[in-house]
């Protein structure tokens, strides 16, 4: 099949181009086109990959924490210096637009030199004539990092850089909805990083369960569904590996009476929309005091209609489209759910037949709470409004549900809007802003929205175990 891209993807196995056996189609998510294709990686390709891990791991481990550091910042320099290549390979098969597949990736190298500068602590337990007892921190060994579509560079600096800076090796799976800008980093890194400390693989449904279950993998990090995320589990408790996981949200933002309307409205659009709400931090529901939900509503799909819609990589196009079949439907199923059942839509709804996976910001008027579209994880362009007079209404319904990635409080009374952020039931809230994360600060979901933490020096310490080593006073 004709694609766009006439060069050869190949993955990165102990520094080297390893070409597929077989091959996977990338499809571009605007026309439907096939992009390119993307080695398909087979068992025995995995296992030379996993077998160039833990060769390259006792070195790397042994290297200076102050070598690995330097490594973290010449990774960020080379994927700098080819930023516009890889801008357009993402912006294609992601479906993102040009200036955020370029603030994706520079979040890449950001993320890269920001993680470089934690430190792994030790703790001195005991220092005594009898004894010195020390506790710190050693590496795991091989770790296999699976990043999902939404975002395939960006996740990855959450990954690859603690998992490294820690002194592990790693073996790499992007999507197979989003392999290629991933498969190209690879290559950028290949004289970087030494052969085997950073080997990146592609394929199809199988090769995930084949990481999770391997027992030359020490550890799992994976970023996508609570579904998938529950198969990552149960494959890696044969081998009792370690696992972060980071899974879905159905985040909740609760705006109080008092906000100004016009500053909150664009601020929560674009906390809702940005990728087309294909973010897991994304609003996905939007409790309004009664006060202001009108005006709010207004301004929320009046800022709806300025907002352009198209192929990402067209001047002016803010949305890009949704980024491959399958989501698409789940969104359009969920637009017709709300049609169905006569949910007022102020803006957007079911798209005209064409080419792409191309959906307007939609947004609901004041559905139930018992609405698929409130109660399940939209990850598209698809917004809920609701009213709500009382308080601790809006904190009951904020907190239903199963998920507890992140939620919003949005008020002009800080120490108002604190009294409801502790009583949300979410890893992080964030008062007047969101989706604001940092190297330096611990990401992680409640209940089943994942286990364990990324970034900081909590996400740091993930990717190691502790080891105390005691001393005693030899005899003469």
């Amino acid at each position: 099949m004709t694609s766009t891209f006439a060069a050869e993807f190949t993955m990165t196995i102990d520094g080297l181009p390893v070409a597929g056996t077989s091959w996977i189609d990338v499809t571009n998510p605007a026309d439907e086109t096939v992009l390119a294709q993307a080695p398909d990686c087979s068992p025995e390709q995995l296992e030379a990959a996993v077998a160039a891990a833990r060769t390259a791991f006792p070195a790397w481990s042994a290297t200076e924490y102050t070598e690995r550091q330097k490594v973290l910042h010449e990774m960020a320099d080379a994927i700098e210096a080819d930023i516009e290549p890889l801008r357009r390979l993402l912006a294609r098969e992601a479906g993102k637009t040009l200036d955020d597949a370029r603030g994706e990736i520079l979040g890449l190298a950001y993320w890269l030199r920001g993680i470089s500068e934690l430190r792994l602590p030790e703790t001195v337990n005991e220092d005594s004539p009898e004894r010195r007892s020390v506790t710190r921190h050693a590496p795991l060994g091989v770790v296999g990092a699976i990043v999902p579509w939404n975002y395939p560079l960006g996740q990855i600096g959450f990954k690859l850089a603690p998992a490294l800076l820690a002194g592990n090796t790693v073996v790499l799976k992007p999507s197979p909805f989003t392999p290629l800008a991933t498969l190209r980093l690879g290559e950028l890194l290949r004289g970087v990083v030494p052969p085997g400390v950073v080997n990146v693989v592609s394929g199809g449904d199988s090769l995930g369960p084949w990481m999770t279950s391997h027992p030359g993998i020490d550890k799992i990090s994976f970023t996508g569904s609570t579904v998938t995320g529950r198969k990552v589990m149960a494959g890696a408790a044969g081998s009792l590996k370690r696992v972060t996981l980071e899974l879905g949200g159905n985040d909740p933002a609760i705006v109080l009476a008092d906000i100004d309307v016009p500053t909150v409205a664009e601020k929560l659009f674009w906390g809702a929309f940005g990728h087309n709400g294909q973010v897991c931090l994304a609003a996905k529901r939007v409790y309004i005091h009664s006060d202001v939900y009108e005006p709010l509503k207004r301004a929320l799909a009046a800022h709806a209609a300025t907002v352009r819609t198209g192929n990402g990589v067209t001047e002016d196009v803010r949305l890009g489209p949704l980024q491959n079949r399958a989501q698409y439907e789940r969104v359009l199923d969920l637009i017709r759910d709300c049609e169905d059942h006569g949910y007022p839509v102020l803006t957007g709804g079911l798209p005209a037949d064409g080419k792409g996976y191309f959906v307007r910001p939609t947004i609901i008027d004041n559905p139930p709470e018992h609405a698929r579209i409130v109660r399940e994880e939209q990850f598209g362009p698809v917004l809920p409004l609701m009213r709500f007079d009382d308080i601790e209404d809006a904190i009951t319904r904020a907190n239903a549900g199963d998920f507890g990635l992140g939620a919003s409080v949005w008020s002009a009374d800080t120490d108002a809007a604190l009294a409801v952020a502790r009583r949300l039931e979410a890893g992080t809230v964030w008062i007047n802003e969101i989706q604001h994360l940092t190297p330096q600060v611990t990401f992680g979901g409640l209940k089943a929205s994942g286990i364990g933490s990324e970034n900081g020096i909590e996400g740091l310490l993930a990717f190691t175990a502790p080891q105390t080593i005691t001393v005693t006073p030899g005899r003469p």
